[in-house]
């Protein structure tokens, strides 16, 4: 009776123990401190198998402090041909660590994986979710999934951000003694911890209590100063086709394998290609006029379908269907031109406006997107094959300034894509305006944007509708009540650096603030910074511009009769290794002439340099808010 008595006490116990898991109040103060949710363990278990089969484990203990995170009681978890979902366990806990609920993959949703633009897509998806608004409270997610591929080992990041800190991150990874381990640890030197098992070696890893990351504006991405890893297979293997990723040669080699044999023309595309291009004599204005053509004939349409999205559907396809994805695109631009006798080469590269920092010393697979290279005796033409407007030879901020992997006969060589600088970022902007004696002012503005400056102008106008065009441009400009009576937009795509030019017509309610005989004018009407920044001595990260660009301004004022200055700013010239800022102004009997530069320079500067920064942005903030006062004459 008393062995069972014992017996029951020791199940009662460890029953106790599993029913208060993670508790909140166990919490370090230094990690709830600026955090919506704390990370309370963070593990990801890579086992290769073999060359073409891994098997991943990881888990993920979140406790949500207040509804800002609610989003992270939900789970996703994503499959297709390649990766088998083995078990998904999530339990929610209170703050006490008491289970309160708990589902499984057969309690989830299964659904196809749409993503906006796929029009044929073999993944799909698994959901499921927690609610509970009694705060705090923990969820606990853990998933098994087996990978017929080994071409991605999933990297180490840390699972923080602003709001959100981290009790405990664990990467580990494991493989047969005599598989290479490739990795790289960048920002850190901790090295892992290696055990042996059954002829297998585990490398491990652990960073502990981490608090949030500062929110400060112009950081730089968390890839130049969180330690994080690269991670990356020595053998590739899928559906048959084998490969090595040593080297980036050895990586294109594979990708080039899988595109073999795949940019063969069907004749009357052949033809097609000869009638446009055999009497020009320049290769420049040949692959313009095959980029028109595939531009003319071909539209975009994600197939995410194949060996890892990574195999194209061939250039007879295309032809036939008149669409594909990037890689068919591209395949097909680089068929078009190989018939036309002019040699072009797939990039594979990483998209985006914001990429991250690339490491060129180890060999891994950040890339997403497929362009076109065309290497010509004078020049580099590089073409983005999924555009159907974008001039020949011209990038966009989309793959622009960047590495990327060419594949071509040899293998793979990292190139780097153009970058568009501040002589090519132009914004220049002319308005005329009648100011009326009652402060309402009539404005009419002519801008032209190139290059980088165009790229957010034509996502405006290919994505809007005119409609919704109208009413982004109701809430655009910093000024006070005003309509917006007519706009228009045009494109020259004539050269390689595009441009699009804006017209406006607006009226401006109370843009001048009248007192007796004074009226108070801010002759900068449509380019004020919103910039204004608040000192930090406490600065902690770095500082980043990536963008740099050129806007100028030079603007005319009519004004009332009988007006004449009593107040007004004084030109401005400030110079700084940020950016440079000028500003003249000179008024006459009858108007205001305004002129305003900005350039504004890219690079990265040491959190030292803070002071400097808010006071050259604070500067150019206080002048384009600045006055004249004028006067009604006696």
């Amino acid at each position: 009776m008393k062995k069972y008595l014992s017996v029951l006490l020791i199940v009662f116990s460890v029953s106790g123990l599993e029913a208060q898991l993670y508790p909140a109040s166990a919490i370090p103060d230094s990690l709830k401190q600026n955090a919506d949710m704390v990370v309370r363990l963070d593990e990801h278990v890579t086992e290769i198998k073999s060359p073409g089969h891994i098997t991943v484990r990881e888990r993920h203990v979140y406790t949500i402090l207040n509804e800002n995170a609610d989003r992270y009681a939900s789970y996703k978890t994503f499959y297709d041909k390649f990766t088998k979902i083995n078990y998904v366990n999530a339990i929610l806990y209170d703050a006490n660590g008491k289970e309160l609920k708990h589902f499984k993959k057969k309690d989830m949703q299964d659904l196809a994986l749409e993503d906006g633009e796929s029009l044929v897509n073999d993944a799909r998806y698994k959901t499921g979710s927690f609610s509970n608004h009694s705060y705090p409270y923990t969820v606990d997610f853990e998933e098994e999934d087996d990978i017929e591929t080994a071409m991605r080992i999933h990297g180490w990041t840390l699972p923080r951000s602003v709001r959100i800190s981290m009790e405990s991150s664990r990467y580990s990874i494991i493989a047969p003694k005599d598989y290479k381990i490739r990795y790289m640890m960048i920002n850190g030197n901790l090295p892992p911890v290696i055990t042996e098992k059954n002829d297998k070696l585990t490398y491990s890893w652990e960073i502990k209590d981490l608090a949030t990351i500062p929110d400060e504006p112009y950081a730089v991405p968390y890839t130049a100063y969180e330690p994080y890893m690269l991670t990356g297979p020595s053998e590739i293997e899928a559906e048959g086709y084998k490969g090595s990723m040593l080297t980036w040669t050895d990586f294109g080699k594979f990708y080039g394998s899988l595109q073999k044999g795949r940019d063969v023309l069907p004749n009357d595309v052949k033809a097609k290609v000869h009638a446009l291009t055999d009497d020009i004599p320049d290769p420049e204005k040949k692959v313009a006029v095959l980029y028109d053509y595939l531009q003319k004939n071909t539209h975009y349409v994600g197939i995410q379908l194949g060996i890892g999205g990574m195999q194209t559907f061939d250039a007879m396809y295309v032809a036939s269907k008149k669409y594909g994805d990037c890689k068919a695109l591209s395949n097909f631009m680089i068929s078009l031109l190989k018939e036309a006798g002019i040699k072009a080469n797939a990039v594979i590269i990483e998209a985006g406006s914001r990429p991250d920092d690339f490491v060129k010393d180890f060999i891994y697979d950040p890339f997403d997107h497929v362009i076109c290279c065309v290497p010509l005796q004078k020049d580099t033409m590089w073409l983005e094959c999924t555009s159907q407007f974008l001039p020949a030879g011209y990038l966009s901020d989309f793959t622009a300034n960047r590495y990327g992997l060419m594949i071509d006969d040899n293998g793979g060589e990292l190139v780097h894509t153009p970058a568009y600088l501040l002589k090519d970022n132009l914004q220049e902007r002319k308005v005329t305006a009648v100011l009326g004696d009652d402060g309402v002012l009539k404005v009419q503005s002519q801008t032209s944007y190139k290059a980088a400056c165009q790229d957010q102008v034509e996502d405006f106008i290919k994505s809007l509708s005119k409609e919704d065009q109208l009413k982004n441009l109701k809430s655009q400009f910093d000024l006070p009540t005003y309509d917006v009576n007519a706009f228009d937009y045009s494109e020259d795509y004539s050269k390689r650096l595009p441009v699009i030019r804006e017209s406006l017509n607006l009226t401006v309610t109370d843009y001048a603030q009248i007192s007796g005989k004074r009226i108070f004018i801010n002759p900068d009407i449509l380019t004020r910074s919103k910039v204004k920044l608040i000192e930090d001595k406490e600065r902690r990260l770095d500082i980043e511009f990536r963008d740099e660009y050129c806007h100028i301004d030079s603007i005319q004022i009519t004004i009332p009769a009988g007006y004449e200055t009593e107040a007004r700013p004084e030109n401005i010239q400030l110079q700084s290794k940020y950016g440079k800022y000028e500003t003249r102004i000179a008024v006459g009997p009858d108007k205001i002439v305004y002129y305003r530069k900005f350039e504004r320079y890219s690079g990265r500067f040491p959190r030292t340099d803070y002071a400097a920064v808010v006071k050259f942005y604070n500067e150019i903030y206080k002048s384009d808010h600045s006055k004249i006062v004028l006067v009604k004459k006696s």
